[in-house]
């Protein structure tokens, strides 16, 4: 049983795992939002859960350090101030960060990583996704997540995010971004060859599959070293 705090406890994600939690075998630490001290609620918790602002990263990340606790960082639009506060926080506790913490999505990441090395530059790799209308960034973490892992397969740094105009430059990465609704959560990854596609996809049905690996992924990083995890980790890909 391991007692988990929630940074963005009101956000969408994070009422979706106060309500798991309240139905599992952990016990909720408390919840607080941006604004409010996260250092109080790590001192209560064996690990923390971050849903809520890129501006709040660095306040929460000092309460992990303070407090001795690992941390799972689940927001999105982070930029590269962000993921080197990150890494200078992995020197102290241990820090799992990801753009989703779908099951479901970390093993698509696996396979087009898999199929971007297979397939090679000659297949032209789309990333399309959609989301609720509230949703604020662009691509979404998830979308940049994909592209990370189809550039990996083939050696490659991560993608530019911006979409590219006109004829396609050979071995890019192109993204296209839908908003509307109340979707949850829905990617794809085409492979387009001379005459044939591959499409790999994920469709999320609700935010309980976040939560749900949210919750599992905390569980895992107790007790860990120091260091840098990511959600393929937890699933030992």
């Amino acid at each position: 049983m391991a007692s988990i705090g929630i940074i963005g406890g009101r956000g969408r994600m994070g009422q979706a795992i106060a309500a798991l939690l309240a139905t599992s075998e952990h016990a909720l630490a408390g919840g607080i939002d941006v604004g409010e001290d996260p250092a109080a609620l790590a001192d209560r918790s064996e690990v923390l859960i971050d849903f809520s602002a890129p501006q709040a990263l660095d306040a929460n990340l000092h309460a992990a350090i303070g407090a001795g606790i690992p941390i799972l960082v689940g927001t999105t639009g982070l930029g590269e101030r962000h993921h080197a506060a990150i890494d200078h926080a992995a020197h102290a506790v241990a820090v799992l960060q990801t753009g989703n913490t779908s099951l479901g999505v970390t093993l698509l990441a696996h396979l087009v990583r898999e199929a971007s090395a297979r397939l090679g530059e000659d297949w032209d790799v789309e990333i399309f996704e959609m989301h609720h209308r509230h949703k604020v960034d662009a691509p979404s973490g998830t979308a940049l997540l994909l592209g990370e892992a189809a550039a990996s397969g083939r050696g490659l740094p991560p993608p530019s995010p911006a979409r590219e105009e006109g004829p396609r430059t050979p071995g890019t990465i192109g993204f296209a971004s839908l908003r509307g609704g109340t979707v949850a959560g829905e990617h794809s990854v085409i492979f387009a060859g001379e005459e044939e596609r591959l499409a790999l996809s994920h469709h999320a049905e609700s935010r309980a599959i976040f939560a749900r690996g949210a919750i599992r992924a905390a569980e895992w990083l107790i007790g860990r070293p120091r260091g840098r995890y990511t959600m393929a980790q937890v699933l030992d890909l």
